[in-house]
């Protein structure tokens, strides 16, 4: 189905039984270049409009659930070679990755690193134990869902969860080890995903480690809105190492 997102060209079909939406640059701007937005379709899409504007093509594929199962992320590895294949495009693409869609793109980066080139992070969630179980300074992601959503989502008992190392936070390690670049965002006041809980481990482990990282810390920003308001630094980024 062809449809209008933005004032781009968009087409909507299924993938593997998944809704799956791919965004098209206008004629004779693409770049032949990629981005995922890795869930929270067309929420605060400011950036990604940008980047197609400036000749990116857009793709987004529906998870089973926000946590980053290994279902989902080899759906989204067959679905993004589907799509660089099939449109011509190059075979490494940026992940966008909002909250949770930060931690599903971390995880998506350290199974197939190949297939990444850099990552767009706003306000990611890498540490399980603060901002969906509320065991930390932060909310259940604003919606009062909470553990029993991650715990359903994992196939976890409680006590499983607290023994769980799977989280991107563990998974730091191979992203430092494979260079992936990183611009990230966030909210200094930030009390659903809170960045001294999740965020800057990622910064941390980046800078004692020398890789490349851009942050940009928004003064008194809560977890919304996502993005910068002048977002030509992120996409500048971008464009620099993809």
């Amino acid at each position: 189905m062809i449809e209008n997102w933005h004032g781009f060209i968009m087409e909507r079909f299924a993938f593997e039984g998944q809704e799956a939406v791919v965004v098209f640059p206008k004629e004779g701007t693409s770049v032949q270049r990629l981005a995922l937005k890795t869930e929270y379709w067309d929420a605060f899409p400011e950036t990604e409009t940008a980047l197609v504007e400036k000749g990116f093509h857009l793709c987004y594929l529906e998870n089973k659930n926000r946590w980053g199962i290994a279902e989902d992320l080899d759906r989204k590895a067959r679905f993004v070679q589907f799509v660089t294949e099939k449109y011509g495009l190059y075979q490494k693409i940026v992940p966008i990755g909002m909250s949770c869609g930060g931690l599903i793109a971390i995880k998506f980066a350290v199974k197939y690193p190949n297939l990444v080139s850099c990552m767009y992070l706003d306000a990611p969630v890498l540490n399980y134990m603060s901002c969906p179980c509320g065991f930390g300074i932060g909310t259940p992601l604003g919606d009062g869902r909470g553990v029993d959503e991650i715990l359903n989502a994992l196939h976890l008992t409680l006590s499983e969860l607290i023994c769980y190392r799977e989280m991107p936070m563990d998974q730091l390690p191979l992203l430092v080890k494979h260079k992936i670049p990183v611009v990230m965002v966030t909210g200094d006041a930030d009390t659903v995903v809170p960045y001294e809980e999740n965020g800057i481990l990622l910064q941390r482990a980046y800078e004692s480690a020398g890789v490349t990282l851009q942050v940009f810390v928004k003064i008194g920003c809560d977890h919304h809105p996502h993005g910068l308001e002048d977002y030509r630094s992120v996409v500048d980024f971008i464009f620099c190492h993809s």
